[in-house]
């Protein structure tokens, strides 16, 4: 009787669990000096704009969906808010001579991000397209359209307000809170209402988990498809905004890869890729968990090389026993 409940608390709770291990096994690989509050702290600072990413790949995820532009899109939307808040001495800035509100940096990569999130949504939603490849298709986009609009330069030299954003800490001297934690804390609650309390999160979660039921019980898909893959353009437009923030510039390189680690920190945090299942909670503890595992391999000075391989295996890992998990229960 113990083993069967042991069983089923594992099964139920598995994100946790995995992420309590991990927790315990650095803690002693590093006699718990990876596990100081100076560490958590860098943990947070590094993780933080990858939440953003990942609570809108989630969400679409729970559709059905996926969205592989994410880096790119995240590219373009820093360096639109980084060019609007260059130094308006700079000589090679993109607006030269002209100095912006702070608000303008804020709402040009938001609407940046949200514009290609819509599009998204109508090629998927309107176009029938598959959502593979039409964000394959607008990743390309938004790694040309950031091309020609950085003419593939750097853009540097922040002004100071901007880079308070994301690099601000808060709190007496001994115990110092970055700002993008709080940020992750205030997305999270807004996202966690979304999808657990209003009639569109019920209906993400009907769509991923049968779109003809979904369609008869007369729920506006295409609607609510367009509307999913708004909100996480929004998303990774707040991302782009808090990375170059966090960078104080963005260049051609800012967030590569960025769709495969949300990807990844999603699926081991429970959404499933059959659609129809997942939780806020599971995607906060799947992206720290995939934040401990490369914080811990580069604070043990594993060769970056091999990150890829334990990250790759891990995606592969957790996609196989969710689809094992999904298969029994149908």
């Amino acid at each position: 009787m113990n083993k069967i409940k042991a069983k089923e608390f594992l099964s139920k709770y598995t994100t946790f669990v995995t992420f309590v291990a991990l927790i315990f096994i650095l803690s002693i690989l590093t006699r718990g000096r990876a596990l100081t509050w100076d560490s958590m702290k860098t943990l947070i600072i590094a993780e933080a704009v990858r939440a953003f990413a990942s609570l809108g790949v989630g969400m679409i995820i729970i559709t059905k969906g996926i969205d592989l532009s994410i880096g790119y899109v995240v590219c373009l939307t820093a360096s639109v808010a980084a060019s609007f808040a260059q130094d308006p001495g700079l000589a090679t800035a993109i607006f030269p001579g002209m100095s912006f509100p702070l608000i303008v940096p804020i709402l040009a990569g938001i609407a940046a991000g949200a514009v290609f999130g819509l599009f998204n949504g109508v090629l998927v939603a309107y176009g029938k397209l598959p959502p593979f490849i039409a964000t394959l298709g607008t990743m390309v986009i938004a790694r040309g359209i950031q091309l020609i609009y950085t003419r593939a330069a750097i853009v540097s030299s922040l002004t100071d307000h901007f880079k308070a954003i994301a690099q601000t800490s808060i709190g007496p001297s001994f115990f110092q809170f970055p700002l993008l934690g709080i940020y992750v804390i205030v997305i999270t609650f807004i996202v966690w209402v979304l999808l657990r309390h209003t009639k569109q999160g019920s209906n993400f979660y009907a769509i991923g988990g049968n779109i003809q039921a979904a369609r008869v019980s007369g729920i506006n898909v295409e609607r609510d498809l367009v509307s999913v893959y708004l909100y996480a353009g929004i998303l990774y437009g707040c991302a782009g905004v808090l990375l170059a923030s966090r960078l104080a510039l963005a260049n051609a390189l800012t967030a590569n890869g960025m769709e495969l680690d949300a990807i990844a920190a999603v699926t081991v945090g429970g959404v499933s890729q059959s659609g129809g299942v997942g939780t806020v909670s599971g995607m906060i503890i799947g992206i720290f968990t995939m934040g401990l595992i490369n914080y811990g391999m580069s604070f043990m000075a594993i060769d970056s090389y091999y990150q890829y391989l334990v990250k790759g295996s891990i995606i592969i890992i957790a996609v196989f026993f969710d689809m094992k998990k999904y298969a029994k229960r149908s």
